[in-house]
């Protein structure tokens, strides 16, 4: 997972919050450091995602493949 797709799958899944809650809420799978800690610290960005997806309660079905955008067509 690349950090454009990071942002944006946190953008949409949590709309208008997504900033502080990489910059405030504490994640315990990743032994309590923030989003933007981890990222900082080198933590890959999927592992990011699924940690804060674990901590929010994001349902299974919509974290694999957030992020992404379709594929361009030709």
């Amino acid at each position: 997972m690349r950090r454009s797709e990071f942002f944006r799958a946190v953008e949409t899944e949590f709309p208008g919050r997504g900033s502080s809650l990489i910059s405030d809420l504490v994640l315990t799978e990743l032994g309590g450091r923030t989003a933007t800690e981890a990222l900082d610290q080198g933590v890959a960005t999927r592992d990011v995602w699924l940690a804060l997806c674990v901590e929010a309660d994001v349902p299974v079905t919509r974290r694999h493949g957030a992020g992404r955008l379709e594929p361009r067509r030709r």
